[in-house]
């Protein structure tokens, strides 16, 4: 239990500036917004390799934007992105498409919204990590003053 202790702190405190934070909870949400669903632990997994410079656990807890309640929420809007971008050419998201779903109407859907999903997951990400930025440099910026070091 004290090695997986120590372990846990290490990847806790590795790469902790806020820039890193920030990137790690934006690629985490870019990640959460596509529509590959059941691939969402594997790209953790690469992406946290590939980008060495985001903290690890921050990535997941961007993953994390897509729980079962938001999840039709960012399912319509990327589809609805996806539309917009593609013209009128893919139908509107109705039950009726639901009631009558096959395999057919997945591929159909699918381009629109994996489309629409990448556009708003880099928006997201972008966003998120602005906020995030912001509010651990004010955070750190905080600490400094009350410290007496700034």
């Amino acid at each position: 239990m004290k090695r997986l202790k120590e372990r846990i702190v290490g990847l806790l405190k590795l790469n902790t500036t806020p820039h890193e934070i920030a990137l790690g909870v934006g690629i985490g949400v870019f990640i959460a917004i596509l529509p590959l669903y059941g691939f969402h632990t594997l790209l953790v997994i690469l992406f946290a390799i590939m980008i060495r410079r985001a903290n690890k656990i921050a990535i997941l807890v961007g993953t994390n934007i897509s729980l079962p309640p938001t999840l039709p929420l960012i399912t319509w809007a990327g589809y609805s992105i996806g539309k917009l971008f593609l013209g009128d050419s893919y139908p509107a998201l109705n039950w009726q498409i639901f009631k009558n779903f096959d395999r057919q109407s997945i591929f159909n859907l699918y381009y629109p919204l994996f489309l629409g999903s990448v556009v708003l997951g880099l928006s997201c990400a972008f966003i998120f990590y602005l906020i995030i930025l912001f509010f651990l440099k004010r955070r750190e910026r905080h600490r400094k003053i009350c410290s007496g070091k700034l």
